[in-house]
């Protein structure tokens, strides 16, 4: 009767042990998990505007996919040392470009246009030229949704005449 009792114990520790090691592997898709920039963000018609040295912009339409809006705090891109996220504004009656406070807010399902003579993204100090025909490659940083990798295609554009020299920036 011991060797039953120990056999009954022996066989009850084991389920255990397996319904225990069972329940850490769950099927991963079942976890109810957060919406992440990297899927439910889209960069779209996205382009960079070719420049020999300076400074130069990225335009485009972020798309967001998600239930929440998003914020963009940050840019960055291995072309410049300098990113900012930049705006239009009126100073004394005339239109300024300067650093844009506080982010971009994507609204959920909405969009939001990186556009020239509006928001748009500029890159300063350019190390080299950026040619048109080539690539250049982002980081966007979205609050609470970590970072997504966007490449821009470099096109000529003389539509807005946009000269970004430093002294056209407010800061």
């Amino acid at each position: 009767m011991i060797t039953f009792t120990r056999s009954r114990l022996a066989i009850a520790g084991i389920a255990t042990i397996g319904l225990a090691v069972a329940g850490c592997s769950g099927d991963p898709g079942s976890a109810p998990q957060a919406d992440s920039a990297a899927t439910s963000v889209t960069f779209d018609e996205q382009w960079v505007k070719a420049a020999d040295s300076g400074m130069t912009a990225l335009f485009g339409t972020l798309v967001n996919n998600s239930d929440s809006e998003l914020l963009l705090t940050e840019v960055s891109s291995p072309a410049a040392p300098r990113v900012e996220l930049h705006e239009m504004a009126d100073s004394g009656g005339a239109m300024v470009m300067r650093r844009k406070q506080g982010g971009i807010v994507v609204p959920p399902h909405g969009s939001y246009a990186l556009e020239p003579g509006a928001d748009h993204v500029m890159l300063f100090d350019l190390p080299a030229p950026i040619q048109a025909g080539t690539e250049v490659p982002f980081t966007f940083r979205f609050a609470d949704a970590g970072d997504v990798e966007f490449t821009a295609q470099v096109r000529d554009f003389a539509g807005a005449r946009e000269s970004y020299d430093e002294g056209a920036h407010g800061g």
